[in-house]
C-alpha cells in the first residue's frame, strides 16, 4: 500500500476512535418520584384489568344470545 492510502485509513478509522474515547459520559438520570400510583402493583392491575375486560366480554356475549 501506498502511504497516502495508510495516511487515509488512519485518518478515516482510527482518529474517530481517539476523539470517542474522550468523550464524557452522560450525567446521571435522577431517580424516579416515590409513591407513583401504579408503583409496585403492576401485577395487581393487570389481573383487575383481565377481570374486567372478561366481564364485559361475557355480558356482551350474554346479551347477544339472550
Amino acid at each position: 500500500m501506498s502511504l497516502k492510502k495508510i495516511l487515509i485509513v488512519v485518518i478515516v478509522l482510527v482518529f474517530p476512535l481517539f476523539t470517542y474515547g474522550q468523550m464524557v459520559p452522560p450525567p446521571i438520570p435522577p431517580p424516579p418520584p416515590p409513591g407513583l400510583p401504579i408503583d409496585g402493583f403492576t401485577g395487581l392491575l393487570f389481573v383487575l384489568g383481565m377481570v374486567y375486560g372478561s366481564k364485559k366480554i361475557f355480558k356482551n356475549n350474554s346479551s347477544k344470545f339472550g
